[in-house]
């Protein structure tokens, strides 16, 4: 075709090699820098505030922001941090805020950037089962994470139901599980997972080995286990804290006699599988597998800390019906700060595992 009606036009060109070079070769590599050119001139990183950034979620989440491409950190100094103005101007004029603060407190940080454009993750427990929030578990579901793309408000998961739910929810979803099933829990955690006042206690005084808590059988996660797995009601739990700072095994026993009739433990595995097909973060190990165990015997805690994995587990034996379902998880990382990021991320339109 004559240069003024190819596809380069503007080209003067009267060697077709020449031309061709110039189509295929030099064009994009052109638009490719003039595109980058662009984008640096027309972008900036997103601002994101953490209310409450000094206490122990607080600080992981900012240690990980700071290591984030796409986000700037904005920061009150020690001596606004309580300040409502000061607050209140923050939580409306940056792209995200992270709650890291008692329930109360994070109901009256939500009053505070009423009106505004910013997108809200909040890592305490009082927006976990409220209308008009999105939970914060990317994973649970096909739908939730473009869910929370679009949300504004979006509740953190606690660690201890990130295991449970990571666990429960594919097996509720595939039918092999009733909703009236009687569910139990059993959980350790790392003493962080007390916040600062247990940290202290472990690590400046004389304190238990090990310890069972909980006993009046009202946690405040009981009411996300059971919304978000769909079961009727919520699971018995019995949480525990170990002389270990940071890590968690959340631990699921379950009896054939509670499944869909002539469910094998292979059919709960492969429906563990299948949920978790593509997921970035979340594994489902072999079943019956030793090779994770420590001397092929011990499921130990801290074995994926400083991450944002959440590791599950199946193992079974048909001859006496039983099973055991294990997630181990960093209580501080997907179980915390690191679904706090994951979370921003698709908020605020970065890929899902940037910065983690």
């Amino acid at each position: 075709l004559p240069a003024a009606h190819g596809p380069n036009r503007g080209l003067r060109s009267r060697d077709p090699r020449q031309s061709f070079l110039i189509q295929t070769v030099f064009a994009p590599a052109i638009l490719a820098v003039s595109l980058r050119k662009l984008r640096s001139c027309t972008t900036r990183r997103a601002t994101v505030f953490i209310d409450g950034e000094a206490g122990t979620t607080g600080l992981q989440v900012r240690e990980r922001l700071e290591k984030h491409p796409e986000i700037e950190i904005m920061s009150l100094d020690s001596d606004k941090r309580k300040d409502e103005g000061a607050r209140r101007e923050a939580l409306q004029t940056a792209d995200a805020a992270v709650l890291c603060l008692p329930d109360d407190a994070a109901v009256a940080a939500v009053a505070l950037a009423e009106g505004s454009d910013t997108v809200i993750v909040d890592a305490s427990t009082a927006h976990r089962v409220a209308e008009g929030w999105q939970y914060g578990f990317p994973e649970m579901s096909s739908e939730q994470a473009a869910a929370i793309a679009k949300s504004k408000r979006i509740a953190n998961p606690g660690c201890y139901p990130t295991g449970f739910i990571g666990l429960v929810r594919p097996l509720v979803d595939a039918g092999l599980l009733p909703t009236t099933a009687g569910v139990v829990v059993h959980a350790i955690s790392g003493y962080s997972g007390g916040g600062k006042g247990l940290i202290k206690t472990y690590e400046e005084e004389d304190h238990e080995p090990w310890g069972a808590y909980g006993f009046a059988l009202k946690h405040k996660h009981l009411a996300e286990m059971a919304r978000w797995t769909g079961l009727n009601e919520e699971p018995i739990f019995c949480p525990a804290v170990g002389d270990f700072k940071q890590g968690m095994v959340v631990s699921v026993p379950l009896r054939f006699s509670q499944l869909r009739d002539g469910t094998k433990a292979a059919e709960v595995h492969e429906a563990l599988q299948a949920h978790y097909t593509g997921s970035q973060f979340v594994s489902v190990k072999p079943l019956n597998s030793v090779e994770d165990l420590e001397r092929g015997a011990f499921l130990r805690p801290d074995a994926v800390n400083n991450t944002n994995k959440l590791e599950l587990f199946c193992f079974s034996n048909e001859d006496k019906g039983t099973l055991w379902l294990a997630a181990r998880l960093d209580n501080l990382g997907k179980g915390a700060s690191g679904a706090c990021v994951q979370n921003l991320n698709l908020a605020l339109g970065f890929p899902e595992a940037t910065g983690l």
